[in-house]
């Protein structure tokens, strides 16, 4: 900064009506010019960081520096290309070399310590060679506390924000927050194809018991859990798929289905994703496009809707025909005190050790 700059900032200073009550003319003759710009900027420094420190708090999230990531984000939590970018550092990280990842998404309800994310980890630790999976999870946050809470517990997370609209809260089964957060999903997922990514989607109420990988179909290109298995994997008229748990591969195809699917909701307005699924899985333009798309076993893949009873065969089990955040996660603890006693070497798996004790918090009736 050269004097002229120097002589401008200071007449500014003195011609200010604020300054003036405090004679600043005179303290200005009292000392030299260096000394009154240096007490000039570092009052200008302390007010910026005070707005700045302000604005912080009221948008709820200090940057998490400790991550390299975080860096370009700058706890910017509605900021869409910091989080493109981060999303992509993140995908890059975590893919496996066929570019596939496994995918949750969660809000601030589901990451509070105790709750279902805790479970739903938890699960991949005491599972049949499923922890290294964990090193190719990316759970996504739709708000800045799970986001945080995620950065304290997991190595791959992303935010996912939605301008003016808050997913922090717990979004119960059909209400109109509910709805938009799993439309919001689907868009989302859509992104994901569109960078060239295949991902295995679980949501966040599914334990994963052993790797899920051996049991997909390489010719397929989705390929659904179901609320009730019927027989036939690739009976579109009878299957009953369930968005909670899906094998998805990236091609031209998928990203059709993802953005025909994503669309289809202003067809159904206020109808829940899996509703809308169901309604355009018969649809000519499934065939039109060549979509490949099987139905997974329950035995396989079970449900509260209809359980996997064999312990041998079991690989995830979703907590589905349920509603209530707090029932669910009773019933996840149960279910992997279930496995801790199947896989126990000291136990016999007479039948009550080879059955599962749940369902018996979650149901289907409404929280009063």
């Amino acid at each position: 900064m050269n004097m002229n700059m120097y002589m401008s900032s200071l007449s500014f200073i003195m011609n200010n009506p604020t300054f003036k009550i405090f004679n600043l003319s005179n303290y200005i003759n009292s000392y030299n010019y260096k000394y009154v710009i240096t007490a000039f900027i570092l009052w200008f420094a302390t007010i910026l960081i005070c707005v700045l420190i302000t604005n912080d708090r009221m948008r709820g999230f200090m940057p998490l520096l400790s991550d390299p990531d975080d860096l370009d984000y700058l706890g910017d939590f509605s900021n869409i290309t910091k989080e493109d970018k981060l999303l992509d550092r993140v995908l890059k990280k975590a893919s496996m070399e066929d570019n596939t990842v496994i995918l949750t998404v969660v809000n601030e309800a589901w990451t509070k310590p105790g709750s279902a994310l805790d479970q739903f980890l938890e699960s991949f630790h005491i599972g049949d060679q499923t922890v290294k999976l964990l090193d190719h999870l990316v759970i996504v946050s739709l708000d800045v506390e799970s986001y945080k809470r995620c950065k304290s517990v997991h190595q791959h997370c992303a935010p996912l924000s939605t301008p003016g609209i808050d997913f922090s809260m717990q979004s119960n089964f059909m209400t109109d927050r509910y709805v938009k957060m799993m439309w919001r999903r689907i868009d989302f997922l859509g992104t994901v194809l569109q960078k060239g990514y295949n991902f295995i989607f679980t949501d966040a109420d599914v334990l994963w018991f052993r790797n899920p990988l051996p049991m997909f179909h390489n010719e397929e290109d989705i390929q659904f859990s179901c609320d009730h298995y019927r027989g036939n994997p690739h009976d579109l008229k009878k299957g009953d798929p369930n968005g909670g748990f899906n094998f998805v591969k990236s091609n031209i195809r998928t990203i059709k289905f993802f953005k025909f699917w994503y669309d289809s909701r202003l067809k159904y307005p206020g109808s829940r994703t899996q509703v809308v699924l169901n309604n355009i899985k018969l649809d000519p333009y499934i065939n039109e496009i060549g979509l490949r798309i099987r139905f997974l076993d329950t035995v396989y893949f079970g449900g509260f809707c209809e359980m996997s009873r064999d312990f041998d065969k079991v690989r995830t089990i979703h907590t589905n025909c349920c509603i209530g955040l707090n029932r669910k996660v009773l019933d996840l603890k149960a279910m992997l005190e279930d496995w801790k006693r199947f896989r126990s070497p000291t136990s016999i798996k007479n039948s009550n050790l080879g059955s599962w004790s749940v369902p018996k918090n979650c149901s289907m009736k409404p929280i009063v």
